[in-house]
């Protein structure tokens, strides 16, 4: 049975999940506990209730404006994604169900705003389930790249070894980036790879490689009018101004806190904080992020008490206006629920 035309129909039925997955909500609350107390064993709660009152209230504002340039930049970034599919596509009509995901991945495990974000918007996007996937792929590749670059930057500025800091050298770094980069420019060239994998799913699950086998078309067709003209250049463009205004975002929240030395370890803290949250945890990176990006504060001299302060305001920075935003759009234009299907009865 192959999948339907969603380009006209809203559907909320996400995926079939595997059995593996029911642990994993397990597994990241126990290992965000564990960076919770390796933040907490050696910072005083008063001292840290102090750095917070002691925030200047209009670096803090300046963080929020740039916060929404940035994401601003993002949505208009998935609209060109979208274009190929559904040229007449809005900013407007984007921009509901982007803060939509990023509220319910913030809220909810297992990436659930991104199963929101492909299934369960169909009909106002216009979209099929295959071509929005294949726009988060690219999403994820860009964010990734600029995180490299800008991580590599940092280290560069700041004096640090890739080896001894990230744990891997420069070397790596540099040829993961450019990976990156190859599949955003030459998609095509990954197409044999992906319809082996369908066609070996197949000789398992025939009827799941044939629903499959349709939405990958789609999505490496996706991909490859992407890669056309100047279409990546823009997407490369409006991914490096979302991450810069991000970057301020951290940058002002360093410089409302008077207690940190050195503020502008913050550039550090975004690319490292950012690719911690790789790391399995709980809905909204509670202990990965903050672990990760109090360490890249204090690797530069900041003291632990102000560096976990700067950690938990950026944190909040980038947790609360999304899950705001995204929550009242649910609230006001929730998801329609599937329908079942009509067994012809009446009663």
């Amino acid at each position: 049975m192959t999948l339907p035309d969603y380009s006209g129909a809203e559907t909320t039925t996400p995926p079939p999940k595997p059995r593996k997955s029911k642990l994993r909500p397990l597994i990241g609350a126990v290992i965000a506990l564990a960076f919770v107390w390796l933040i907490g064993r050696n910072v005083n709660p008063g001292e840290l209730l102090q750095a917070f009152a002691t925030a200047n209230p209009m670096d803090v504002l300046a963080a929020l404006v740039l916060f929404g340039i940035g994401y601003a930049l993002r949505i208009a970034r998935w609209q060109t994604m979208l274009k190929p599919a559904r040229p007449e596509i809005s900013w407007w009509r984007c921009a509901g169900p982007f803060m939509a995901s990023f509220a319910a991945n913030n809220v909810l495990p297992l990436r659930a705003g991104d199963v929101l974000r492909a299934f369960g918007f169909n009909q106002r996007l216009g979209v099929s389930p295959g071509g929005v996937l294949a726009t988060l792929f690219v999403e994820r590749l860009l964010d990734l790249l600029l995180l490299l670059v800008m991580l590599g930057v940092a280290l560069a500025l700041f004096g640090l070894e890739a080896a001894s800091f990230a744990g891997v050298g420069a070397g790596f770094l540099l040829g993961v980036a450019l990976a990156i980069l190859i599949l955003l420019v030459f998609p095509q060239a990954f197409a044999p790879l992906a319809r082996a994998v369908v066609a070996m799913i197949g000789r398992f699950a025939p009827r799941i490689a044939a629903r499959l086998r349709a939405e990958v078309d789609l999505g490496l067709r996706t991909l490859a009018q992407l890669a056309k003209g100047g279409t990546m250049l823009r997407l490369l463009a409006l991914s490096l101004g979302a991450w810069l205004c991000e970057g301020c975002v951290y940058w002002f929240a360093a410089l409302a806190l008077a207690d940190l030395s050195h503020p502008a370890a913050a550039w550090l803290a975004l690319p490292v904080g950012t690719l911690a949250t790789l790391i399995p945890s709980t809905p909204g990176y509670v202990g990965t992020f903050d672990y990760f990006a109090r360490h890249a504060m204090t690797t530069l001299g900041n003291a632990a008490t102000p560096a976990t302060a700067f950690a938990l305001l950026v944190h909040l920075l980038l947790w609360l206006p999304p899950t705001l935003m995204g929550g009242l759009y649910l609230i006001i234009r929730p998801v329609a629920k599937a329908r079942p299907a009509s067994s012809g009865k009446t009663s």
